[in-house]
């Protein structure tokens, strides 16, 4: 995941619910594109703090060494500071990054 992605807000926003079924029609559609997406950044996320925490992992760690490795506390607290999936969702669908279908509205 890109760590340079533009200016997303970390505290709550209070959203127009019209600007969310803009491009549905429908805002629980809406909602489930949003969460969708939300789960794709967080596995995304979750994984890429696994990868760079396993680089520190060993087998024979004491609990000194665990709790005296400043760049694994480094790394924890950047992913923390990290804005949260859902508000880089939300972010997406509104500035419309995010591709999104329903074969049901296809159908007809």
């Amino acid at each position: 995941m890109n760590t340079n992605k533009p200016a997303v807000p970390n505290t709550t926003v209070t959203r127009n619910v019209h600007d969310l079924d803009r491009t549905t029609d429908n805002l629980y559609e809406s909602l489930v594109v949003i969460a969708k997406r939300a789960n794709q950044i967080s596995n995304n996320v979750k994984e890429e703090l696994h990868g760079k925490l396993a680089e520190f992992a060993s087998s024979n760690d004491n609990l000194e060494e665990i709790f005296e490795n400043r760049e694994q506390i480094e790394i924890s607290k950047h992913y923390e500071r990290m804005p949260k999936p859902v508000l880089v969702a939300i972010d997406e669908f509104l500035n419309d990054k995010i591709y999104h279908r329903n074969p049901a509205k296809e159908q007809k």
